[in-house]
């Protein structure tokens, strides 16, 4: 069922310098926690064909696009299936999960509709496809994203820069002036290699330090101020809890 709706509010703060002027979301293992369904359909598709999946090789595709994944699947395991029909597969498995239940990342839903509700437009970058990116776009009101970028609708896909760099082109914005929020390596060196400073959340795999991305162990108690005053010292709300540095 979609979240309940959520207009601006009367305070809604306007975007200001102490604001991004946009936040790109990641979507699997970031807004909500669906590697382990990721992670079930590949064992199962797998499995029904005979072979043995590990988590070791499952935690290789996480952020991955899917193209890469389908074919490293098939070069790792008795799976005969075309790199599409392998995908089709995947996505069909997953979204039947998401569809009886959307599992939101801690803290997630709460700054998407902070950031929603100060006038800061959010732009979804998945290497998902539109079928499961609108699976869980429909979970929450209408106009949550102002952009949605998927890895069935761009060239090269993470970690290229080129899916934040179309997200940008779609927001009329400027890559520095923006956050992006991802969970894998793949996804960070995606984004920081389009110049965006990313906030990297480390969920099923780790996240090395990288220049231009800081890590927080969960979105949960941010608020918009917070995004900009991990890169550049903005102040904070008064009464907001600090993010905090790992590493």
């Amino acid at each position: 069922m979609p979240l309940s709706e959520s207009g601006p509010r009367e305070d809604a703060e306007p975007v200001t310098g102490t604001l991004p002027a946009a936040v790109f979301w990641d979507m699997d293992g970031t807004l909500v926690d669906t590697e382990p369904y990721w992670i079930n359909a590949e064992h199962a598709i797998v499995e029904e064909a005979g072979g043995v999946w590990s988590d070791e090789y499952a935690h290789q595709l996480v952020g991955n696009d899917l193209m890469v994944s389908a074919e490293f699947i098939r070069d790792n395991s008795p799976v005969a299936l075309e790199p599409l029909e392998i995908i089709d597969e995947l996505l069909r498995r997953v979204i039947a999960q998401v569809s009886d239940h959307v599992p939101w990342r801690p803290g997630a839903v709460e700054l998407l509709t902070a950031l929603r509700e100060s006038g800061v437009p959010n732009a979804l970058v998945t290497m998902s496809w539109r079928s499961l990116a609108d699976a869980v776009v429909t979970a929450l009101p209408e106009e949550t994203f102002a952009a949605v970028v998927t890895g069935d609708e761009v060239e090269h896909g993470k970690p290229h820069p080129e899916p934040y760099l179309a997200a940008a082109r779609a927001l009329g914005v400027t890559v520095g002036d923006c956050i992006a929020i991802e969970d894998s390596p793949t996804g960070v060196r995606s984004a920081v290699s389009a110049g965006v400073p990313t906030l990297a959340v480390p969920h099923v795999v780790p996240v090395p330090s990288m220049a231009g991305a800081v890590q927080v162990p969960s979105l949960r108690g941010l608020e918009p101020r917070d995004l900009r005053a991990l890169f550049d010292g903005a102040t904070r709300r008064p009464g907001s809890p600090g993010p905090r540095r790992l590493g």
